[in-house]
């Protein structure tokens, strides 16, 4: 299934992080925190100014990015379970 988040909201799958502590410990999944980092998989079209124009998105689909570890909400389609956010509670894109 195709999705396309409206304005100014991006679609998101979460990128599973190392369940291991500093030390070697391996974490069980109920003790591991949510990872704070994703894959934009769609983006809306932008946010519509008060002077009504449309600013465009900063962030593309592939981008991989941090954002905090309680923002945007939880949906799941086909099995497949996504976050769905405004672009601002994004904090950063990583880069290679």
């Amino acid at each position: 299934m195709k999705m396309r988040p409206l304005h100014d909201r991006v679609v998101i799958r979460r990128v599973e992080e190392e369940a291991k502590t500093a030390g070697g410990i391996l974490l069980p999944g109920s003790a591991a925190e949510k990872p704070s980092q994703g894959e934009v998989i769609s983006v809306g079209k932008g946010i519509r100014l008060e002077n009504g124009e449309l600013r465009p998105l900063d962030v593309k689909a592939g981008d991989r990015v941090l954002f905090g570890q309680y923002a945007g909400s939880t949906v799941k389609i086909d099995g497949q379970e996504y976050l769905i956010m405004k672009e601002s509670e994004i904090f950063a894109v990583l880069e290679a």
